[in-house]
């Protein structure tokens, strides 16, 4: 199965400070590949006028329901999901994080999943500015994403 997550509103390259938030200039955001913070999927500068990736993975049925997994795919207490990573870049290239948005799969309504499951492909469809105009960080429900499963007349959403 593929996961196509499609972003939108980035927040900018450069974000001033906040009550919460130091400031940050030359702001990226990227796919974090599963237990390798360092290591990131399509790396997109804030300032871009959208973002996506596309993750490979492996969707299998199971007593519990469709069980998501791949590189890009984290599995914690909680259950497992998608984490894009907010950071700098820094003049040699390096990448610094500072923050972290998740996606989680058991947001998903179930017949969304089973249903991309069956298509091969589930779709995320997001903006990256929070309410503050500051990089999206925490867990991103819906609302907040939309997710989507096939193509056509016949998808099936959520969101």
């Amino acid at each position: 199965m593929q996961i196509l997550i499609e972003a939108s509103a980035l927040p900018g390259r450069a974000c001033g400070p906040d009550s919460d938030f130091p400031g940050f200039e030359n702001v990226h955001v990227g796919i974090q590949r599963k237990d390798r913070p360092g290591e990131l999927l399509g790396l997109h500068p804030g300032d871009a006028p959208a973002a996506s990736w596309t993750l490979e993975c492996t969707a299998k049925a199971t007593a519990d329901g469709v069980e998501v997994s791949g590189p890009y795919i984290q599995n914690r207490l909680g259950g497992r999901f998608v984490y894009l990573s907010w950071g700098t870049v820094d003049e040699a290239g390096l990448f610094s994080m500072f923050r972290r948005a998740k996606l989680m799969f058991s947001d998903i309504e179930p017949e969304v999943l089973e249903a991309a499951a069956r298509s091969g492909r589930l779709t995320g469809r997001l903006g990256l500015t929070d309410a503050k105009g500051q990089p999206l960080c925490g867990r991103v429900r819906p609302p907040a994403i939309f997710w989507s499963a096939g193509a056509g007349s016949g998808e099936a959403r959520t969101g």
